[in-house]
């Protein structure tokens, strides 16, 4: 009988094709090939240690019959789990967070689990977070096993067993460099562990995202809370350190923008016609932003994670990428604003700060918004209007702090939104934005006023 004939689904999983890319890294010296997880049942590579994670807590007595699978997802493990439970006769119940495509939400509950969407913007100790609402859960419970992917040794042991083992053997041991993006830390770490031992020069680069912490901690051992601030990107990055991101076998990590990794995903279902998600996008402008690492001769593997199909609301819906500012459009773009002098940098104001130290400051600098922080972090914003219609309700809230009167904080948008996309933005309830020029670590404030001129 053929090898390709399995019991049930979960035989499927795996033995993913390794592909070679041609016109999209044209560019690049090395000869670089995709690992194409969305051949998993799945569609994506979070199926390997799905399986996995359940199996071992099966043998370790953690998950009895007819029990209720936990855990807080970005999408996809939920999928490998949500898979692997109807075969195995369990009932699942996910977080996840409203920054999460519909597709994925509306993914899990096709497959009978219970779907709890949980705000983005809050710290993972929060309780409202998705991870802390899991942990809840599985208290209240009968019956029930948190995954938990991103502490689970099982996630990076199933990489170590399948995923590195598939590579090398494609490869016949050629690999030189493997890019990956990183959430949870199991796919790179497990991966790379197992190419390291097989040939210790291979380097293993991580892809990351701005509002992230992993580079900064990476380079610096520092834990940073003013890195952290609502990125888009799904499935790479995060707020917090998980256990299955060792750092020690990553050698380099690279920040890519949410606007960069949204247009590089649809260049490669364009320019290779393999239909990938948002962290392939990230890892293929890594790749670009890293071309001088490469030279000619060499292999890179870069591990495409899921499947298109998860962002045909976003990614592939021309109105999210022009609401977003990502479209690629001619014309002025919010970086000539700030190099023209037209907008100043970010001045901002503690979220412990009088409003009268508020008043003062807008005064002192004609602005007429201003973003308030906390510990480096901004949290919400003020502006001039606000600030005068509760002043003439209530006087006293003079010496009251900023955050008895707090509106929400400022949309973030990238340095290269074409100007022409940034205007419908800025509306009555949106006064301003944020611009950010993530590589230089700058931000800058702009209103209305300030693209009047260019529109």
């Amino acid at each position: 009988m053929s090898k390709n004939v399995h019991n049930d689904i979960l035989g499927a999983i795996g033995h993913t094709p390794l592909v070679r890319l041609n016109r999209i890294v044209r560019d690049i010296p090395a000869t670089v090939y995709a690992k194409v997880e969305t051949t998993n049942p799945g569609h994506s590579i979070k199926d390997r240690m799905a399986l996995r994670m359940i199996e071992d807590a099966e043998r370790a007595g953690l998950l009895k019959p007819g029990g209720t699978i936990i855990e807080g997802t970005s999408g996809n493990t939920g999928m490998g789990l949500a898979i692997a439970a109807i075969v195995k006769g369990y009932k699942c119940i996910f977080t996840t967070t409203d920054k999460q495509s519909k597709e994925k939400v509306d993914a899990l509950r096709a497959f009978g689990a219970e779907v709890i969407v949980c705000p983005t913007d809050v710290d993972p100790e929060d309780p409202r977070s998705y991870y802390s609402v899991s942990s809840r859960l599985v208290k209240e419970t009968p019956n029930s096993w948190k995954a938990n992917q991103y502490d689970n040794p099982s996630n990076a042991r199933a990489h170590y067993e399948s995923t590195g083992p598939e590579i090398w053997e494609q490869t016949e041991g050629r690999v030189d460099h493997l890019i990956v993006g990183v959430g949870t830390g199991g796919t790179l770490c497990g991966t790379g562990r197992f190419l390291k031992e097989k040939k210790p020069g291979v380097q293993i680069l991580g892809i990351d995202t701005y509002g992230s912490v992993f580079k900064k901690y990476k380079e610096t051992g520092i834990f940073d809370k003013n890195e952290i601030y609502p990125y888009v990107t799904e499935g790479i990055g995060e707020d917090f350190l998980p256990e299955n991101v060792d750092f020690s076998v990553i050698d380099h990590f690279e920040k890519v923008t949410d606007r960069d990794a949204a247009i590089w995903t649809r260049e490669i279902v364009r320019q290779e016609g393999i239909w990938v998600g948002y962290s392939a996008g990230s890892a293929i402008a890594g790749l670009m932003q890293m071309k001088d690492r490469f030279r000619e001769g060499e292999t890179i593997v870069v591990i495409f994670h899921d499947h298109g199909t998860r962002y045909v609301g976003k990614i592939f819906n021309p109105e999210w990428m022009r609401m977003m500012g990502y479209e690629n459009i001619e014309g002025p773009t919010a970086r000539e604003l700030v190099r023209n002098k037209k907008a100043a940098a970010l001045v901002g104001l503690e979220v412990t700060a009088s409003i009268a130290d508020a008043i003062r400051l807008m005064g002192e600098h004609d602005f007429s918004q201003i973003p308030v922080t906390q510990d480096g972090r901004i949290v919400g914003s003020l502006s001039e209007s606000h600030v005068y219609a509760c002043m003439v309700k209530d006087p006293k809230l003079r010496h009251e702090p900023v955050k008895a009167i707090l509106q929400k904080p400022y949309r973030f948008v990238d340095i290269e939104t074409p100007v022409s996309l940034l205007a419908p933005m800025i509306t009555p309830e949106h006064p301003a934005v944020l611009v950010k020029d993530f590589p230089a670590d700058r931000t800058y404030l702009l209103t209305g006023y300030d693209v009047l001129g260019v529109v």
